[in-house]
């Protein structure tokens, strides 16, 4: 043996030439003393050195492992010199003859089995929440861990961002330790700490207590009481004995509140219950006949709920809002919120249900209706609204008359009231009809005018020339305005002694034309005239001639009437 070799640590990397005593000790220390280490195991060292880059274990191998200071930097804590602390062999050697040793695998290895044994044993364990991931939470329990967001509480969370940083208790519900995968349940958690104060409350809950609660959750249909371990149901219809259109008019989450238990199976409470119900003493204080002032709470396709005070309420129904007005829908007269004077017409207090009057407030205007109008006489209105089949005119306030479409013109065919009236305009009609018993008025408009068909026979005889403008064609023909509101139809078989498909080809409208009256009909309102008889008419006599020669000349007469006419 060379005595000036340099020796190696223990542990060092082997050179080439060593003595055949050195590779005896190696093979000692390969046997004997490492023998009781394999690698993926975790064991315990001591630490002998503390550098700015790595820290140096003694496992008791022939040369120390180094692990880089940013594993135990991850764990907030560097260990001292002399510190027993557990790593994780990774391998004996490694291209330099060194050990590899862990710091983060050998706690993750110990994370793991607290973990494994927590989900074998149902116990729960601790974790703070990191980040929100898709679907739910991260949770550091020495691995990340995925908490689903139906897990997170007994009630599903709307922000989950608010968890981030929080610590937590959570059960271990599935696990997959060759993937890495571990699924926390912190929902199993609450639901046994309630079921244990659930338990507790039970014991000593019974029906009619009061009982101070926390409103824990509002829903459209009620809210949840929180009463220690247990919630309770408040109905929205035992919140109170008046309307109560959603229970967050009433309460907010928070609220400090005392209810009565009213059952203890489903655990269901009650407000109201705490005061009398006022239906006991309704027919006292709200007798038949009574007048009395509520306000509109609701409006419905029959009549509109009006609350007399808080926990009753009466129906005004549609037929009985107006003396005058056919009510199709209350929101014609009367808004939610509207204070109205009623007048209570019945009274049910075992159905709880008031029957009550708005049009009783006022005297029926139509029970004197007879002795301010009679048929015949002309009265002045204003045009209300207008109709298919006609236009409403108010009379008075409550009172409406029907000036009907057949009854606005002698003469037009009226298609729509809106082309001779307008909305809001004032007018003078004729009173036609009384009808007391149905609340009906019949107007006329024409009526207040003579009719010029009356005296049409005397004015137009048949056989007469006329002279008129056409003011309208059809497929048939056109109308010629002989006088305003007197037309005639020259019908197209009228128009000339040769065929004609369409009117146009011989009158245009605003055409001036002179023709004869060969029809009238004054019952009908009809005239008729015609152009081809009106030229027979004035044909001049004819002369002696051959009837070849009379048939040419009259022909090229009518021919140059009808060009001109064109």
């Amino acid at each position: 043996m060379k005595t000036d070799e340099p020796k190696h640590p223990l542990g060092g990397p082997r050179k080439e030439g060593h003595e055949p005593a050195e590779e005896r000790m190696e093979d000692w220390f390969r046997e004997g003393a490492t023998s009781e280490f394999e690698e993926g195991e975790v064991v315990r060292g001591r630490v002998v050195q503390v550098t700015p880059t790595e820290v140096l274990v003694d496992v008791g191998y022939k040369s120390e492992g180094a692990i880089p200071i940013e594993e135990f930097h991850r764990h907030g804590k560097l260990p001292k010199v002399g510190d027993q602390i557990e790593v994780y062999l990774e391998a004996k050697e490694d291209s330099e003859g060194l050990i590899v040793l862990s710091k983060d695998k050998a706690d993750k290895i110990k994370v793991w089995d607290a973990i494994t044994q927590a989900h074998d044993k149902g116990l729960p364990v601790e974790g703070r929440v990191v980040e929100v991931v898709k679907g739910g939470l991260a949770v550091d329990v020495g691995v990340k861990a995925f908490l689903p967001g139906s897990q997170v509480d007994l009630r599903p969370v709307k922000n989950l961002a608010a968890m981030v940083g929080q610590t937590i208790r959570a059960k271990v519900i599935k696990l997959n330790r060759r993937r890495g995968n571990v699924v926390l349940s912190r929902r199993a958690v609450l639901e046994e700490e309630r079921e244990e104060k659930k338990k507790h409350t039970l014991e000593v809950l019974s029906e009619g207590m009061v009982l101070t609660g926390t409103v824990k959750n509002i829903t459209d249909y009620g809210a949840f009481i929180d009463l220690g371990g247990i919630d309770g149901l408040l109905h929205v219809t035992d919140m109170s004995w008046g309307r109560v259109g959603h229970p967050s008019e009433i309460f907010q989450v928070g609220d400090q509140i005392e209810v009565v238990v009213r059952e203890t199976g489903r655990v269901s409470l009650g407000y109201k219950q705490k005061s009398s119900d006022p239906w006991e003493r309704v027919e006292q204080t709200f007798a038949p006949g009574t007048k009395t002032r509520g306000k509109v709470v609701s409006l419905t396709n029959y009549g509109a709920f009006i609350e007399l005070e808080p926990g009753v309420e009466g129906l005004v129904h549609v037929s009985e809002m107006s003396w005058t007005r056919r009510v199709r829908h209350p929101s014609k007269l009367v808004n939610v919120g509207d204070e109205v004077d009623v007048i209570v017409l019945d009274v049910n207090r075992a159905a709880k249900r008031i029957s009550l009057g708005m049009k009783q407030v006022e005297p029926d205007p139509w029970a004197t209706i007879e002795e301010r109008y009679h048929p015949g006489a002309r009265v002045a209105g204003k045009v209300r609204n207008l109709t298919d089949f006609g236009a409403f005119i108010e009379l008075e306030p409550g009172v409406d008359g029907l000036l009907h479409i057949s009854d606005m013109s002698w003469t037009r065919s009226v298609g729509h009231p809106s082309e001779i009236l307008k909305k809001g305009q004032d007018l003078e009609t004729q009173i036609l009809n009384v009808d007391k018993e149905n609340k009906r008025i019949s107007l006329g408009l024409k009526q207040i005018q003579p009719d010029p068909w009356a005296t049409v026979a005397q004015r137009f005889p048949m056989g007469s020339r006329v002279t008129g403008k056409v003011v309208r064609l059809t497929d048939f023909g056109a109308f010629i305005e002989l006088e305003p509101g007197v037309d005639g139809l020259l019908h197209i078989s009228q128009m000339s002694n040769r065929p004609i498909n369409r009117p146009d080809e011989i009158v245009s409208v605003g055409d001036e034309l002179t023709l004869l009256v060969i029809r009238v009909d004054p019952n009908e309102r009809r005239i008729g005239l015609s152009l081809k008889e009106l030229a027979h008419a004035i044909e001049p006599p004819r002369p002696e001639e051959s009837p070849r020669g009379r048939r040419g000349k009259r022909g090229k007469h009518r021919d140059d009437f009808d060009d001109d006419e064109e």
